[in-house]
Formats: C-alpha cells, structure tokens, sequence
C-alpha cells in the first residue's frame, strides 16, 4: 500500500484551492499557493528528495517550518525536526552522526547557522523563507521561491519513514525514533474517524516541530482541508485570548495549559465557547483541571490521550464524561483503551501479562509501532521485542488495567524512587501536593540523592491557594512522613521542558545549584 503524508494537502489544494491551510507570521496561505511552495521546495531538494533521504528542519513553530515539513514529504524524503534549544555542540553532533541529504531553515533555524554549525551541515541548504538573510560568502543557500505548479507528492510505500522525531530529556545523544508513513496513515485515519474535521474547522499549531503533537496539529488538519492556525510565541502566555481571537474549533496540547490559565484567571465558564474539540496528551490530565476546561469549552468534547513517541504520537484514548473516569487515588483521568487495531497490555518484570488490577509496565503493540532507533540497533532490539508472536514497545510507564479493561497511568517507572529505603512514586504525591496548595501546577522531586536513595522530597508549587506551611501540615494527614516534602517551593512558574511538560530535572538541578 501506497501512502505519502502530503497527499490529502495536494487532493485539498485541488478540492479546496481558496481555502486557509495555514495561518501564522501575519500570513494566511491557501491550500493552492501553500502547495506551490511545497513544490518549490521539493524541487529545491533535487537528488536529496527522494523516498530513503532525510531532511533536516531547523526550525520553529511557523508558516515556513509547515511548508519545510510538507515540502519534504512531498519529495518522498524523510523530515527530521531538530529543536532550537539544542545547545550547539548537540546540533552540530547529530548533523555530523545522522547522515543527512539536506537541511531546511526558517528564519529563526537560519540564526542558528554558526561556523561550526555550518561546517557539520549537509551541503544542500534551504531557506524557506523570503526575507534578507545574512550574505553567504562561500556558498548561497536557496531561498523559498515562487509556488509551482503541478506534481502530485512522490509515491511512497508503507515502510518508508515520514519522519524521525528525536526525544527529549535524555542523557547523552538523543534517541531517534523512526516513524513509518503506514504508522502515521494508521493514526491519522483513526483519528478523523473519531474527530469528523472539516474544511471549516480551525485547529491550533500549539508545539514546537520537535515534539510530535505538532505531527497530530499538522497532518490531521490538511488530511481534512481544514486551517491550521500556528501559536506565536506570544500565545504561550495567552492561549485563551488566541483561541478566541482566532474562533478555533480544535485544541490539541499538553495539560500544563490548563494550570496556567486557572493561574492567571483566564479559565472561566463559558470562556471557550468556539471550541468544539479539544484534546490533551503528554502527560497525566487533572480530574479538577479537565471539569474546569470543559466548563469553559462548554460546546466542546474532551480528550485524553495517551501514548509515546515510538508508537506514532498517542494510541489510547479515554472520553472525558461528567465525572470523568479517574484514576484510583491519584486524582488523574484515565488513559482509555487502545486505538482500533492497537493493542496494550501490563506487564511483569518477568514479561508476563498481567491480570486487570496487577500493576506493572505498559506495553503497546500494532501498526503504529515506530521501525525501531536511527543507528542504535541494540536499543531498538531491547526496548521492541518479540513477546509471543506479536512485535511490543515496553513503555518505561508504570500503569494497570482495570475489571472493564481500561488503562491507567501511575508515571514513569523511573519515577519510582527510593527515599529513606522506601519505595515512593513521585507522581502519587503530585496527588496530594495538589489538594493541599489548590494549585494545579505542581511538581514533587526526590532531593538530595546519595547512594541511590533520597533522603527527603522537595516539593514545588506555582499559584498555590494556601499559605506554603499550611501545605506541609495537609499533607501530614494523608502521607506516611516518609512523603510528607521536607520544604516546598514558591516558584513563579515551573520549568518546562522543550515539549510544554513540567521538567523535574530543571528542578533537581536547583536544588544542586543552591546546595554548591
């Protein structure tokens, strides 16, 4: 089976020609002229556009990163995100380590271009945009050019690789996590099921092209001819008056928005009303939080999915009723059940599946599993096995299965700590941190660790509701002492990492740098 990611932007751009495909940069272009672009840009990329190239994206969430994505698979080629906030010497390493045909900038990527950066680069470079850049002493890069015409996206088989996502937050290099162009029509066929997008729908760019929930914004949007409306940078602070201002329809992030909008009083009933589908993954959804969204979005449904990178985006899905279903003493909506032709189950150390109510990892299997990690052939055989007959990803999430087959989440694995020699599961006392400060934006860490064990928790609040003493007191009469935070912390706002979610290390490496 055949299946490029750009061609329901080309059926659109010949159904749809006049209508918004995306919006952003004080630009809005329509699907004719924004697929011109695409053509551009893949002819731009000559032999390095083909089906097996990779392509590298420098860039930001922006009008000239999108058309960078849908001119790289219009080629065929693979797209490769690589995030801003990579410090150099990373960049300049995975351009060297990845073998890449091409690299495509925007404006902000361009900026990026140090000598050394350049010296790792591939030789064919693309800016996709117009302005007047920096001069090019040795070599000048092409530029975004008029739109051409014709020329439907190169045909691609279902093993291809649409795009290769590194993760974030880990050690040493990161993972690259290869996804094929069948995994992704798996999702986005799903999805569209689910969601009925039209070509009046309005649908928030909301993430950075590093994080794959760009991938759900960008693809689902222009498979249904609907307009993509890209975020500024701005909007991080403000994503209730953009919503607004711009009447969209469709809202997909991560939940940390919800806790910054209860804390700066801009989640109000009734708030959202052009909403009509709105959707979280990432990382655990609040109960509290999740009521107050849909009081707020009152004519919108809600969703919570689940589901990492190496299984193309998210793959469980749990409706959001009143009341939501939740998550036994934790205070967190479930994470559902499996997509249509997934599969998920709990796991023992051992690999045994697990009966409903035993806890263990979560591991996923289906169509949408990645192919594996670029260049770690090891890894992939670890974390991919064979288990039966069926190939799994072994999630590194803790969770269980309840009597009606629903999944829950209970953190990350490696989120179970020792502290005092107990064992003590970091996002258990989020719970209780949360009812106790009234604040949603929280965060627990284990601190300070010495010989693999902590010694005592930190707790961390932004926007609590009670005075910080009266925390501690609360949370004495309803945790062993063991759990009960040795301090918590006023921040203004919690560290976020490059993908929106609550960054403990950020945390713990305050912690260090205050006690050096």
């Amino acid at each position: 089976m055949t299946y490029n990611p750009a061609t329901p932007f080309y059926r659109n751009s010949l159904a749809h020609p006049e209508r918004p495909a995306m919006v952003g940069d004080g630009v809005a272009l329509t699907y004719r002229d924004a697929a011109g672009y695409a053509r551009a840009i893949s002819a731009a990329l000559g032999p390095a556009g083909r089906p097996g190239a990779r392509i590298a994206i420098l860039g930001s969430r922006s009008v000239a990163a999108c058309l960078a994505v849908l001119g790289t698979c219009w080629s065929g080629a693979t797209y490769v995100p690589l995030g801003l906030k990579l410090p150099q010497e990373r960049l300049t390493a995975l351009l060297r380590s990845c073998g890449f045909d091409a690299l495509i900038c925007d404006r902000q990527g361009e900026a990026l271009l140090t000598d050394a950066v350049l010296g790792a680069a591939p030789e064919r470079i693309l800016l996709a945009d117009t302005h007047d850049g920096r001069n090019w002493p040795d070599r000048q890069p092409w530029r975004l050019q008029a739109g051409q015409a014709g020329g439907a996206p190169v045909a691609m088989t279902s093993e291809d690789l649409a795009y290769i996502e590194f993760t974030s937050g880990t050690t040493g290099m990161p993972k690259g996590v290869m996804i094929n162009a069948g995994g992704l029509r798996h999702y986005v066929t799903v999805m569209q099921d689910w969601y009925g997008l039209t070509t009046h729908d309005r649908v928030a760019e909301t993430s950075d092209l590093s994080f794959d929930i760009s991938v759900s914004n960008m693809f689902l949007t222009w498979n249904a001819g609907a307009a993509l409306h890209i975020a500024p940078a701005a909007a991080a602070m403000a994503p209730a008056k953009f919503i607004r201002d711009n009447e969209l329809t469709v809202w997909y992030s991560v939940p940390s928005v919800i806790a910054l909008l209860q804390r700066t009083r801009a989640l109000q009933p009734g708030s959202l009303p052009s909403l009509r589908r709105s959707v979280f993954a990432g990382e655990p959804l609040p109960a509290a939080g999740a009521e107050a969204w849909l009081a707020a979005a009152p004519n919108s449904t809600l969703d919570n999915l689940y589901g990492p990178t190496e299984a193309t985006v998210v793959c469980l899905r749990q409706v959001v009723t009143k009341p939501p279903r939740v998550t036994e003493q934790r205070g967190i909506v479930a994470i559902g059940l499996p997509y249509p032709g997934m599969q998920a189950a709990i796991l023992g150390d051992d690999r045994r599946f697990l009966a409903p109510g035993e806890k263990g990892e979560i591991a996923l299997s289906g169509p949408q599993l990645a192919a594996g990690y670029l260049n770690q052939p090891e890894l992939t055989a670890a974390r991919f096995p064979v288990i039966g007959d069926r190939r799994w990803y072994l999630t590194g999430d803790y969770g269980y299965q309840d009597g009606d087959g629903v999944f829950h989440h209970l953190g990350r694995i490696d989120n179970q700590v020792k502290v005092l020699g107990n064992r003590v599961e970091l996002e258990e006392i989020d719970v209780h941190l949360r009812r106790a400060s009234q604040s949603m934006s929280v965060a627990a860490v284990a601190w300070p660790i010495n010989h693999g064990s902590a010694s005592g928790i930190v707790a961390f609040v932004a926007g609590a509701g009670v005075p910080l003493a009266g925390i501690k007191e609360a949370m004495r009469k309803t945790l062993p002492t063991y759990m009960v935070p040795n301090a918590v912390v006023a921040l203004d706002a919690l560290p976020l990492n490059a993908n929106g979610k609550i960054d403990r290390r950020a945390l713990v490496a305050m912690m260090d740098e205050g006690r050096s």
